[in-house]
């Protein structure tokens, strides 16, 4: 599925979005500011990003201009407001915004957006487009796709599945078994610190812990190995 950015600076807010496009089978990065989200825009690359207008520091619509104008708007954005005008939601959608969600969100329209915007990421639609392009013979591109991910279980045993071939599973499967390897990869090398990877990876503790329990890594264990 996707990753998605919710920037809000309400936690019931981000808890709220993240525990239903969680639940839809995305993966949710939580920022609470401008300044969480320009990190976590630049190390995760989102899919699609869902930005609230009014925030204390700098708000949704000066982001907005900020990426627009950097360059950096190469994902669909949907701004979102409880006290928005017909004038700033216009505005937004001038420098760049996709769509607009007025609070409270109600459930069908927030899913019916997120999957409307997404047919417009270019990140989220990459793997459709691969397929058309020429491939090497099916022996040769088979041994590319598998000997790096395998030489690096031989480095790390923690990196548990990551030598299968990601191209033979389905979408899900292949993310959920990256994203594995990778949280077990920052516990090590972090000690099972949750606040080192929590501030490494921008995730919330919360969302983090949720996602750790979902991809089945055990936290109990890096603790008491360090």
């Amino acid at each position: 599925m996707a990753s998605i950015l919710v920037v809000d600076d309400e936690m019931g807010i981000r808890e709220l979005l993240n525990e239903i496009l969680t639940d839809e089978g995305h993966t949710v990065y939580a920022a609470e500011s401008a300044m969480q989200a320009r990190t976590i825009r630049e190390q995760m690359r989102p899919d699609l990003v869902l930005l609230d207008i009014w925030m204390p520091d700098v708000d949704g619509i000066t982001l907005l201009k900020e990426w627009s104008k950097t360059g950096q708007l190469t994902m669909p954005v949907v701004m979102m407001s409880g006290h928005a005008t017909i004038d700033t939601a216009v505005e937004a959608t001038r420098i760049g915004a996709l769509n607009f969600l007025e609070k409270p969100i109600a459930l069908q329209k927030l899913l019916k957006t997120v999957t409307k915007a997404l047919e417009s990421s270019p990140k989220y639609v990459e793997p459709a487009e691969e397929k058309s392009a020429p491939a090497p013979s099916s022996s040769s591109s088979h041994k590319v796709a598998v000997s790096e991910p395998a030489s690096q279980a031989q480095d790390g045993e923690y990196i548990s599945g990551i030598a299968k071939t990601y191209f033979d599973l389905p979408l899900r499967e292949a993310r959920d078994l990256f994203e594995k390897a990778y949280f077990e990869h920052q516990m090590i090398i972090m000690g099972g610190s949750m606040t080192k990877i929590s501030e490494y990876t921008g995730l919330e503790r919360t969302h983090l812990y949720r996602k750790l329990k979902a991809l089945g890594i055990d936290t109990s264990r890096h603790k008491t190995e360090q």
